[in-house]
């Protein structure tokens, strides 16, 4: 099944879900329409009250400097060989591919809708793990198309909630590991007293 506006493919797990969502809608109560300006109202019904006005609601107000502290500050996205944070030395060990490998993902031959839910298990587990330097692997898409959309995506992907906040950069692999078919990711440290 596919969605006929975009033609991506939809997945049994996501025609599941949307049954649920479907299930369990409630419709909303009905609302008459506002009446145009300077139509006259209906007559008023013998039998019925008018209702009373409604109250306005107080504004809350922040106090100065109080909505700046609640936003934090966007996390910039991150791009093939971004070094900010990384000192000069590691980044070029990372880049040149020096950094030891301490784990690998192989994404190729798997959907994009199985390769992003294992790009992020991956990674979470990783970074749980306090794994350092991490290696993707989603080929180059010359025998298979789809690795090159992966190749795509993935640095996509790494930047989305939840993920970017684990990673602090990637770039492409050298050619013994996969070349521009490979990212290495490397992985924020995690603080003392974070979980």
């Amino acid at each position: 099944m596919s969605d006929e506006k975009s033609g991506k493919r939809i997945s049994d797990e996501e025609r599941r879900l949307w049954s649920k969502v479907v299930s369990e809608a409630r419709p909303l109560k009905k609302r008459r329409p506002a009446s145009p300006a300077g139509a006259m109202s209906p007559p008023p019904d013998d039998k019925t009250e008018p209702a009373a006005p409604a109250k306005p609601r107080p504004v809350r107000r922040a106090a100065p400097g109080q909505a700046e502290k609640r936003q934090a500050p966007a996390t910039p996205e991150l791009r093939h060989g971004s070094a900010s944070g990384m000192d000069r030395r590691q980044a070029e060990r990372f880049k040149r591919g020096k950094m030891s490998i301490e784990g690998r993902l192989d994404l190729h031959g798997m959907t994009r809708a199985a390769a992003h839910g294992a790009l992020r298990h991956f990674i979470l587990g990783a970074a749980a793990a306090d794994k350092r330097c991490v290696l993707v692997i989603t080929g180059k898409g010359r025998a298979n198309p789809q690795g090159g959309v992966l190749r795509e995506e993935v640095p996509r992907w790494l930047n989305e909630p939840g993920l970017r906040d684990k990673v602090l950069s990637f770039d492409y692999a050298q050619q013994p590991d996969g070349g521009t078919g490979a990212l290495y990711v490397l992985l924020k440290r995690r603080r003392p007293g974070k979980g």
